[in-house]
């Protein structure tokens, strides 16, 4: 079969088409072994046996390794360190926590063999109860972040026009198609090499190396494709430590990959949230003051908190604000960050209440955010490095026909059907960080760049070359970007929407430097300065050259300013009267993130966010029975994912304008903006559908109907 490719289409297409491309669990490493994990029945209390001789009897069991008998973890004797220490106690934090791990020739007996583990507990009284919780005197609230003031706090109470809601979200789990895991294998001389789904090589490199107090050279990480992510593969678990443990201990490589239930406990979640809005208005449409209160889950071992009230500080121009967020420790496992970590959670309440106050005024959404746009970011008091959000509104409301929309709820009636329109803004730090990239430009025309940065699916090899090609004048089919090695130039991890602007710079600034080479070369050789690299370097008598360029932050008029991203979707939906329920049947993304360096993935970052943002809006809601804190819808048969059916064509839109504030490329991050404010422009449109206001997530049939 041939394949035809343009320049625009993923470097890795064909590979991850053809199933050339290798995930993490599809590595064959030879004498292999299997484990699979034990994992409490209780949610809180302490072991006090473990019984695993049926187990270790079983066919083909290799081992049962626990607290009781794991090879020794330098890390773990030391303070300080992961909170949680796999194997360590006999402590029991949370419903699902790994005990221990059954090792085995084949998945299939050590399946089995786990199920022949006995393990006692004391029981203890335990709470994983969010919304009890809030209002409980007696269960401990943290502070989650500095308290934040500007102005007068609680203005909004003296407002011409107030308006004061509460807002829920429920956890939401990481559900990609690739199941978490790991295949480690430990040698006698202390070296390993792992096979890990991680966003951030680097990062489970040095994680390893400090638990098992090894030299970072003797860990070997290797991760060059990743089945999503979306930031539960942003730290090294305890289930990865377990199995590295359990292969130290053999001395054998041991792979796990964990079941679907157990995704649920084992790699974080977007932890539930409750918010209180406060929001006062002039009568003719001027915000005097925002409140913005936040409480979120975290876990009694370890401490988690994230950006929830952050939006509200900064989003619209307002004199009087104050934010203050905590976080409800729970005997629940850790939450982690989940695309568009605090933002979006944020962005529901906040985008949800500016709605809520337009129609107070019945005013237009769209023109009561444009009223209240903000020329300079309030809280650092800076002008920003790039914003075109006016812009914005106007192509995503002519594409989505705004105009159509009828400010009084209810209006548009379809059959059975009630059609609404929604609007919401999406806010992200354009950040840029450090990363180095090793480029060899070689004599046979091609050039090959290094870099131990990770790809969980938005297409980083991609935008790489497209960055490269445009600079060098080299076709992007003569162009490799190698990265997911661990061996290679340092990079950051892949997240908070950075990775294009951070490692994008540092390959910048690399074909910079073998551009200036090639001129001395060209100059050394009495050439033409625009000679062709490959004449350049064969006059030289020189097979390649080679430079390796750390990059960060350069641009001294970045102090200056503050650097964010931002997203405008609009919504149509259908809510069918007599069902309650609703269908998203039009979508229009907006994006404003700098130069577009590669149009085909970065559509599909919108894409993918406005699906998951479906999902947040209408279907995911991890249901706990806090009888016996555990999960009670944990597989895809009933924690709703949105499937085919639930996503109509989806419209997205760049403005497409560089920011060389930020970096070289003038491009910014879009993954985080794709996803945030998603939500609430589908609740916005629900409400303009029908005349009923859902805060809690998702909005499910029976909400719409109860309304």
């Amino acid at each position: 079969m041939e394949f035809f490719v343009d320049e625009n289409d993923r470097v890795d297409g064909i590979a991850k088409v053809t199933g050339k491309a290798k995930f993490f669990a599809e590595y064959e490493v030879p004498g292999l072994t299997y484990g699979v994990l034990v994992t409490s029945t209780v949610t809180k209390g302490k072991i006090t046996a473990i019984d695993s001789k049926a187990a270790s009897n079983a066919p083909g069991v290799l081992a049962v390794v626990s607290h009781l008998n794991k090879p020794s973890v330098a890390g773990y004797e030391q303070e300080g360190g992961s909170p949680m220490k796999i194997f360590y106690t006999d402590q029991i934090f949370y419903n699902g926590q790994p005990l221990a791990i059954v090792v085995a020739d084949t998945f299939e007996r050590a399946t089995y063999a786990a199920t022949l583990v006995q393990v006692s507990y004391a029981k203890e009284d335990f709470n994983t109860d969010f919304e009890k919780s809030i209002s409980d005197s007696t269960v401990k609230k943290l502070q989650g972040q500095t308290p934040y003031k500007r102005g007068i706090e609680d203005a909004y109470k003296t407002a011409e026009v107030q308006l004061e809601q509460k807002y829920h979200l429920p956890v939401e789990t990481h559900n990609p198609m690739e199941l978490h895991g790991i295949i480690a294998d430990w040698r006698p001389n202390d070296q390993v090499t792992v096979y890990a789904k991680t966003q951030g090589v680097k990062a489970t490199q040095n994680t390893i190396a400090n638990v098992f107090k090894i030299p970072v050279d003797k860990v070997q990480v290797n991760s060059e494709f990743v089945g999503g992510a979306f930031g539960m593969a942003l730290r090294t678990w305890p289930l990865e430590i377990a199995t590295i443990i359990a292969s130290k201990h053999l001395a054998k490589p041991v792979k796990l990959v964990i079941t679907r239930d157990q995704m649920f406990t084992m790699v974080g979640n977007r932890p539930a949230s409750y918010q209180k809005i406060g929001i006062g208005a002039t009568k003719d449409g001027k915000l005097t003051g925002i409140t913005h209160t936040a409480f979120g889950q975290s876990a009694t071992y370890e401490n988690f908190t994230e950006g929830v009230v952050n939006m509200s500080k900064f989003m619209y121009q307002c004199e009087n604000v104050n934010t203050n967020y905590y976080v409800i420790p729970l005997d629940m496992g850790v939450p982690i960050w989940m695309r568009g970590p605090g933002e979006a959670t944020g962005a529901f309440a906040l985008e949800s209440a500016i709605d809520e106050m337009a129609h107070a005024l019945d005013m237009d959404p769209l023109e009561f955010r444009i009223k209240n746009d903000p020329e300079i970011d309030q809280v650092q008091k800076r002008p920003f490095s790039s914003k075109y959000i006016k812009e914005a509104y106007k192509l995503g409301a002519d594409k989505i026909g705004w105009n159509e929309r009828k400010n009084k709820p209810g209006s548009i009636v379809d059959g059975a059907w009630q059609i609404g329109y929604g609007v919401s803004v999406g806010v992200f730090g354009a950040g840029r960080g450090r990363a180095t990239v090793k480029g060899i430009l070689k004599a046979d025309g091609s050039l090959v760049l290094q870099s131990a940065a990770s790809d969980i699916g938005p297409g980083t090899g991609t935008g790489m070359t497209l960055i490269a090609s445009k600079l060098m004048n080299i076709p992007v089919g003569k162009i490799t970007f190698e990265l997911g090695d661990s061996s290679l130039p340092p990079a950051p991890s892949q997240g908070g929407s950075a990775t294009l602007s951070t490692v994008g710079s540092a390959v910048n600034d690399v074909c910079v430097a073998l551009k200036a080479t090639i001129v001395e070369l060209a100059a050394n050789a009495n050439m033409d300065a625009t000679a062709n690299f490959v004449d350049v370097l064969k006059k030289n008598n020189l097979a390649m050259i080679e430079k390796t360029i750390q990059s960060s932050q350069n641009n001294p008029e970045a102090k200056n300013y503050s650097m964010y991203s931002f997203s405008i979707h609009f919504v149509q939906v259908r809510v069918h009267q007599l069902t309650g329920v609703v269908k998203v049947s039009k979508i229009v993304s907006v994006g404003d993130a700098g130069t577009i360096v590669s149009p085909k993935t970065a559509r599909s970052q919108m894409v993918g966010g406005a699906v998951g943002g479906i999902g947040m809006a209408l279907t995911e809601e991890a249901l706990l029975d806090h009888r016996y804190g555990r999960y009670i819808n944990n597989n895809f048969a009933d924690y709703h994912v949105p499937v085919h059916a639930d996503v109509p064509e989806i419209d997205v839109i760049f403005i497409n304008k560089p920011d060389l504030i930020v970096n070289p490329m003038g491009a910014k991050g879009m993954g985080e903006i794709a996803l945030i404010g998603f939500s609430a422009a589908v609740a916005n449109a629900v409400f303009n559908a029908t005349g009923k206001r859902i805060r809690t997530l998702p909005i499910t049939p029976d909400k719409v109907l109860e309304a």
